[in-house]
């Protein structure tokens, strides 16, 4: 709050004239106090948040943002000072979060208070739930300490409120979650074109960070052999059951493999454990074949109870100058759980998928 004064203040002692604006928490797809909302009510039932939530707001639309700034442009004679704007709508943080899920559609959320004094273990806390980056969540909670509410509304003098009114905070929410369906697609039965709806969404328009709306993480890499075939890699890719055939790596496979179990693995005994013979929809050892062109592609769906969505995808072609081979893995994490086993699995996932496609390549030429 002290740096948003700050900067404020800066303008204020310019030698050109400046109207700036100060308002609360802005509601629109992007805004980090929006996503910060959107992301806690979410992923989580019973949210345990420290006395600021308690504290007032008075959320303003993005919408109604711009009208204030384009509006400025148009003020005539010189002006130099702040100016305090809100919607009129005051609401308390636990208030805004459990509204969000009302309006979004989940169920009930419940906010109660800990007594977590400082600042920066909620910070932390916010960070490990949400996708929002530390850096963000910390100054942003910190923000939350004090009310933030228009203490006076001078603004109405010289920009007279729009014709049709400042919208509500159920308005602004209800106009963000709007865009952000237009943009966004819920993995369905159509995997491939979710996948990618759902990777498009994560950048819905340029400005937008990364952790806005929709969240798709993605490890895509391409390599070329050009002295292996399409069918000969796919030989191997063919026997994702019996794994041990290109894993350099088997301490840290069978530390992952014990990771997946703890969070709701099917098992690697699931099912047969070759591609061959097999259709979409069969159960693969611990995955599912969503989609499969044998000796071209095969998308795999990860069956982990508390884990999110996780997929893995090979895809070989055939080329004048080799085999293009392209390893795909896409992880679309859903609540906490999720989000704790992706941090555990990232260590190991870190240390296996690099030398995954160059293990293929190696089993594919001693058993050519």
């Amino acid at each position: 709050m002290r740096s948003r004064a700050h900067v404020g203040q800066i303008f204020i002692e310019a030698p050109v004239d400046a109207i700036v604006f100060q308002a609360g928490i802005i509601i629109g797809a992007g805004s980090a106090s929006f996503e910060m909302i959107r992301h806690l009510a979410t992923e989580l039932r019973w949210i345990p948040a420290p006395n600021w939530v308690s504290n007032r707001v008075e959320p303003l639309a993005i919408r109604d943002v711009l009208y204030y700034l384009v509006s400025a442009v148009e003020v005539l004679g010189r002006v130099n000072r702040s100016f305090d704007i809100g919607s009129g709508d005051v609401l308390t943080y636990a208030e805004v979060v459990k509204s969000f899920s009302r309006i979004a559609g989940l169920k009930p959320r419940h906010v109660f208070n800990l007594p977590i004094p400082a600042p920066l273990l909620s910070g932390l806390w916010v960070g490990l739930v949400t996708p929002l980056p530390l850096t963000l969540t910390l100054p942003l909670v910190q923000s939350l300490q004090e009310d933030a509410v228009a203490d006076e509304h001078a603004i109405d003098s010289l920009i007279p409120p729009p014709a049709a009114g400042l919208l509500t905070y159920e308005q602004a929410v209800e106009l963000a979650l709007f865009r952000a369906a237009e943009t966004e697609g819920a993995i369905g039965t159509d995997w491939e074109a979710d996948i990618d709806e759902l990777s498009e969404a994560a950048d819905s328009l340029p400005i937008d960070p990364h952790w806005a709306g929709s969240q798709l993480i993605e490890d895509d890499r391409a390599f070329v052999f050009p002295d292996l075939r399409a069918d000969q890699l796919w030989t191997i890719v063919a026997s994702i059951g019996r794994e041990r055939w290109w894993n350099s790596q088997p301490p840290a496979s069978k530390l992952r493999r014990l990771q997946d179990r703890i969070f709701g693995s099917a098992g690697p005994s699931r099912g047969p454990r070759f591609l061959t013979g097999v259709r979409e929809g069969d159960p693969i050892a611990c995955w599912t074949i969503v989609e499969m062109e044998p000796t071209s592609r095969v998308l795999l769906r990860a069956e982990i109870e508390h884990a999110g969505d996780i997929w893995l995808e090979f895809t070989m072609t055939d080329q004048a100058t080799g085999c293009s081979f392209r390893q795909r893995a896409m992880f679309n994490p859903s609540g906490v759980r999720s989000r704790i086993y992706w941090a555990a699995v990232t260590p190991l996932r870190r240390k296996i998928f690099p030398h995954l496609a160059q293990n293929i390549a190696k089993a594919a030429r001693r058993l050519t």
